[in-house]
């Protein structure tokens, strides 16, 4: 008798995972989804505490297909993730931490997603438990989107339904020689070369769970892989997208969440040979990718911290990000008859440092917060299309579906 193939393979890398393993299995093990349609493939990378034990525990009493591989530790979490994809067998994979949970019904739905809408990658919403998790792409259920016309770049993580023919097409796998932010490169290039992305807003199908032992992987690392990081996702948008608005909306990604937070509050606990180093570093990132377009789709503080980097101007970065940490509320400054609002950062209008007005300019999404601002026509009218448009996307077949 032939054997079935299985929807979904579920993936699990597993290192010094006790004991947020047990909740993370049992979310397994409650999905809704036929267990028959579903094997579980979990790989302990070199764990000491018990988790390749428990993984074997757990096959022997799944209802499902569960293989357990014990590896010598690989370092990160790619080596596993790739294990893992190379023994899968079925439609789609999932890509589960052994520290987090699945939501109920979260497979299920998300197979039912992908088939319905022939889409290459699922993601099902996120919260967290004791950390913070991705928000502003919940807004609602979309069954046909892209990397585009929605807001899926600001989640990155690998916790997402891929079709497996789709990777294996591709060669689709995560880059081993990275220590972090594997999962940004391999979910970028997913969305990228995707038939459709759909996105589950109405339920929530995984639980990113904060762990109380400091081990959790996104807190490891010096500030130098985090360069490494950003210039390999700079570099594969580059590779895939041509220099213009849509390159540039894709750029705002890794700018936003992997460089600037090295130009946040750390820098003023860094010493000075350290914020050299961090200089050196974002050289080369800046000379290459930052740009007007990029710069302008940023709030005020952002832009003039990044300027600065950009610059290299050391001397006047550490004001700005004092007045940052601080908290503190830019004044607002209004000109052309309420059409122009500038932010009062530090070195606003200030001869000797020489920052350009436009760097402190508003744009309107962020001026509208202000009393007395007047958004222009040209902006509002600009405004509207850019909505119109996120809510028709092109389909293949010449359909036309809002999202």
């Amino acid at each position: 008798m032939s054997v079935a193939q299985p929807d979904v393979s579920v993936i699990i890398g597993a290192y010094e995972a006790m004991p947020y393993l047990i909740d993370c299995l049992a979310s397994v093990e409650s999905q809704t989804i036929d267990p028959a349609r579903i094997e579980v493939i979990a790989v302990d990378d070199g764990s000491t505490d018990g988790t390749g034990a428990y993984l074997e525990e757990f096959a022997d009493r799944a209802p499902m297909p569960v293989t357990v591989i014990r590896q010598d530790n690989s370092g990160g979490p790619s080596g596993p993730r790739n294990v893992g994809l190379g023994k899968a067998a079925g439609r789609y994979v999932f890509f589960l931490d052994a520290d987090d949970r699945l939501g109920t019904e979260a497979l299920e739905r998300m197979v039912a997603m992908a088939d319905r809408n022939g889409t290459d990658v699922v993601l099902g919403r996120v919260e967290g438990i004791n950390r913070k998790a991705p928000r502003s792409m919940w807004g609602r259920t979309l069954d046909r989107t892209d990397v585009f016309s929605s807001n899926i770049k600001f989640t990155l993580s690998a916790q997402k339904l891929f079709r497996r023919s789709f990777l294996e097409r591709h060669g689709l796998r995560f880059d081993e020689s990275l220590w972090t932010g594997e999962d940004a490169l391999f979910t970028m290039e997913a969305y990228l070369r995707a038939n459709g992305v759909s996105v589950i807003a109405d339920h929530t199908c995984y639980y990113l769970v904060g762990r109380t032992d400091g081990k959790h992987v996104t807190k490891s690392g010096s500030y130098a892989l985090r360069f490494d990081s950003a210039r390999a996702l700079m570099n594969l948008i580059a590779e895939h997208v041509p220099a213009g608005e849509r390159r540039d909306a894709l750029m705002i990604r890794p700018f936003l969440v992997t460089l600037l937070p090295q130009f946040g509050p750390q820098y003023l606990k860094d010493s000075e040979e350290v914020r050299r180093h961090k200089f050196e570093l974002a050289r080369p990132l800046m000379e290459k990718y930052w740009t007007e377009g990029v710069a302008r789709r940023l709030k005020v503080e952002e832009r003039l911290r990044l300027h600065l980097v950009a610059e290299q101007r050391p001397e006047l970065l550490t004001e700005v990000v004092r007045f940052v940490k601080a908290k503190k509320q830019a004044p607002a400054l209004l000109e052309k008859k309420g059409r122009r609002l500038y932010l009062v950062y530090p070195h606003f209008r200030d001869g000797r440092a020489g920052v350009p007005d436009s760097v402190y300019l508003a744009a309107p999404r962020e001026a509208r917060a202000f009393p007395g601002y007047r958004e222009s026509a040209a902006d509002s009218v600009l405004r509207r299309a850019a909505r119109k448009a996120r809510r028709v996307l092109t389909v293949p077949g010449g359909t036309v579906t809002a999202v």
